[in-house]
This record gives C-alpha cells, sequence and structure tokens, in this order.
C-alpha cells in the first residue's frame, strides 16, 4: 500500500496566515529587507510558556532570514484575505512586489510585519529541530493582539476557504 499524506492531509481543515521576518539591509528605507510567506503549519506548543511552531522547508530563503533575525510576527487571516495569501504563497521576488502594495505595520516587538486580519503575534525563536524536509521553528511568543472577531480564512481540499461562524 503506497503512503500518500499529501491526499490524506488535503481533508483536514487548517487556519492560513501570514509569516513575516527581515535581514539587516544597510541603505534599505528602514535599514531591513522585509519577507512574508503564507503558511499553514503554525501549531501552539504551550500556553506556559507561550510557544508556537511553524514548519518551514528546509533551503528556503525565508527560513535563512528567520533564523538569522531570530524574530518574526505572524498575521492570521481572515476570511477575505485569500488574495494576500495567495500573494504571498510565490517567489520572493513576487513576495517582495506584494510587500510594496499590501499594507502592514512593523511589530513592535520584533519589526516583523504585521497584516490585517483577526490577530497577530509577535515570536522570537526559541529553538528549531530538522523533521523530514522540514525545520520546525519554536517560538516564544512576545506579544498579542486580537482585532474584530471575523470569520477565518481556511485551507481545505488544496483551496483556500473562507470559514463561515454559527
Amino acid at each position: 500500500m503506497e503512503l500518500d499524506l499529501r491526499t490524506v492531509m488535503r481533508h483536514f481543515a487548517t487556519g492560513v496566515g501570514v509569516v513575516s521576518t527581515w535581514t539587516e539591509t544597510p541603505g534599505g528605507p528602514d535599514g531591513r529587507r522585509h519577507d512574508a510567506i503564507t503558511v499553514n503549519s503554525l501549531v501552539p506548543v504551550s500556553f506556559d510558556p507561550p510557544l508556537v511552531s511553524l514548519s518551514l522547508r528546509h533551503g528556503s530563503a525565508f527560513l535563512t532570514d528567520l533564523l538569522a533575525s531570530g524574530r518574526w510576527g505572524v498575521s492570521i487571516l481572515a476570511a477575505d484575505g485569500a488574495e494576500t495569501a495567495r500573494r504571498l504563497a510565490g517567489s520572493r521576488e513576487s513576495r517582495t512586489e506584494a510587500l510594496g502594495a499590501l499594507t502592514a505595520v512593523p511589530g513592535p516587538h520584533t519589526g516583523a510585519l504585521l497584516f490585517d486580519g483577526p490577530g497577530w503575534m509577535e515570536c522570537a525563536l526559541a529553538d528549531s529541530f530538522t523533521v523530514g524536509d522540514h525545520l520546525m521553528v519554536i517560538g516564544t511568543v512576545l506579544a498579542t493582539g486580537v482585532r474584530a472577531a471575523q470569520d477565518p480564512l481556511v485551507f481545505l481540499h488544496g483551496a483556500l476557504t473562507p470559514a463561515t461562524g454559527p
């Protein structure tokens, strides 16, 4: 029997968010080059202390930047955030172009960009583990925020789908 984890996992709904980080770039607008990617691998690990995990593909430029800065922001996307998710799911070049057009503010604790959505957090690298073809990064949550309640954006059956509440 052949294992087909990807096909099975298409039936498991996950939330969608944007993770952002930066690297020092002398001469840049704020001395930094920002990057952001769409993720659905955000998992709470512990509430005391507050820890979350992300799984990022080995060799990604984003992962290299995140490990160098040791800081990142997470923006949970609302149901109307599918276009933001799509724009930040591409190559670094297309993400750089998208960042110039999207509204975001630097987080006060990390400087990582925070995008519009029902919730956000800022994290500092606590640990990392190689897990198959990914690196699982564990972050200490430094700050959180919740905006007005909104239905979330979820990833299900290989597509971004607005979830509706009760």
